[in-house]
């Protein structure tokens, strides 16, 4: 017998911005767990509508329909893992959530030096509502924190970088020794070369990098998505990279 509307499973795309396969897999109950583990160690708590948070609610939907059974766990999960990673960048703290390699959900709230509770300061793209604004420089360095920072630079990751420093700078053309010049160069170097330079080595320390940096807003994640995608030949951001950490960005920020 078939399902009805109302008896769909909840799948992972329903919950987050996800691109690749995995967004069609329902959220299984072994993920939610181990996301929920893994925001233990690294939080030292489960933050309430973190993602974990989110997961357990899917799973809960996807049991009582009988779409997936207590000890199921997707392929993504069981071979590339679930995985929490969090940085200090600039004051703030970076958390970075994954599921088969792929960032499901990135948050920013300030850090425990900074006197400010966490669980009352998080900010989620999908609940809250955050106490500081993030920048384009900001936004930059997390793409080096996270699963994308070891990817090699592309052309097409170099048009994103450019497009985001233009927008920070208020600048059209490219700053000499800037971080789309540095950018630009590592792409051309990746081209012929072995041995490759990756998000990670360009975008460290970016807001030092740029000489000026901005609150990003919605028209500065649409610019860097165009530049971004003008130039892959699907026509597609790729996942956790520049163009999606300005837009998660954005999404955070308030105006």
């Amino acid at each position: 017998m078939s399902m009805s509307s109302q008896e769909k499973p909840v799948t992972y795309r329903d919950v987050f911005s996800v691109t690749s396969e995995l967004g069609s897999k329902s959220i299984a109950p072994q993920d939610a767990a181990i996301m929920q583990s893994a925001e233990s160690i690294a939080l030292g708590h489960v933050p309430k509508g973190g993602p974990a948070s989110l997961m357990q609610s899917a799973v809960s939907q996807n049991e009582s329909i009988g779409v997936v059974a207590p000890d199921d766990m997707t392929d993504f999960a069981r071979v590339q893992g679930v995985t929490v990673s969090q940085a200090e960048v600039g004051g703030t703290r970076i958390v970075s959530e994954s599921v088969g390699g792929e960032v499901i959900a990135q948050y920013i709230y300030r850090s425990e030096a900074a006197g400010v509770d966490e669980e009352r300061a998080a900010r989620y793209p999908t609940t809250g509502v955050q106490e500081e604004a993030v920048t384009v420089g900001e936004a930059l360095e997390a793409v080096a924190l996270k699963p994308a920072g070891d990817k090699p630079i592309e052309q097409s990751d170099a048009a994103a970088i450019q497009a985001a420093e233009a927008r920070a700078t208020r600048r059209s053309e490219v700053v000499p020794g800037g971080v789309g010049a540095e950018a630009q160069r590592a792409a051309s170097v990746n081209a012929r070369a072995d041995d490759k330079i990756t998000l990670g080595d360009v975008l460290t320390d970016a807001t030092h990098k740029l000489t000026d940096d901005k609150v990003v807003k919605k028209e500065d994640a649409e610019g860097v998505v165009g530049a971004e995608i003008r130039n892959t030949p699907d026509l597609a951001t790729h996942p956790g990279g520049v163009a999606a950490s300005i837009t998660t960005a954005s999404n955070l920020n308030i105006f």
